[in-house]
């Protein structure tokens, strides 16, 4: 009986130390797949620029949306925050990765600042088009 019990814990544990490694998968996209808006994008969107770049109009700064496909992609006389598929010439990408305190996004004073992996991130959702995605909660299933 005891050596069933000793079993049947070894087999429960296992079973946790599986469900805890899937939990802790990060869930981004594999390197070769493009990353999706609602899966890779909004997240560092919202956690860093939203704030000051999203749907409250009276935090808004530089009347510029970046929840808003249509409003990140405008000309803003002579350039344009995200330009599908060319990362270089998107503002974006420039204030994101500029080593200027005066130009990168988002400010030093907001003590919020992307890793590597979220530049990178950015720059490759640029490069593949920019496709932005409804929220999941207007989505019908």
């Amino acid at each position: 009986m005891s050596n069933r019990r000793t079993r049947i814990r070894f087999r429960a544990r296992i079973g946790l130390l599986g469900l805890l490694a899937l939990a802790e998968a990060p869930a981004t996209a594999p390197a070769d797949e493009p990353p999706r808006y609602n899966r890779d994008i909004r997240p560092i969107l919202s956690e860093n620029c939203f704030a000051c770049h999203g749907p409250d109009s009276a935090a808004r700064k530089a009347d510029l949306r970046l929840d808003h496909r249509d409003d990140a992609l405008a000309d803003r006389g002579g350039y344009a925050t995200i330009v599908p598929g060319d990362p270089d010439a998107s503002e974006l990408i420039y204030r994101v990765e500029s080593e200027d305190e005066l130009e990168v996004m988002p400010p030093p004073s907001s003590h919020k600042s992307l890793t590597a992996e979220q530049k990178a991130t950015l720059r490759r959702w640029i490069a593949a088009g920019a496709e932005y995605e409804p929220h999941w909660s207007f989505i019908p299933p």
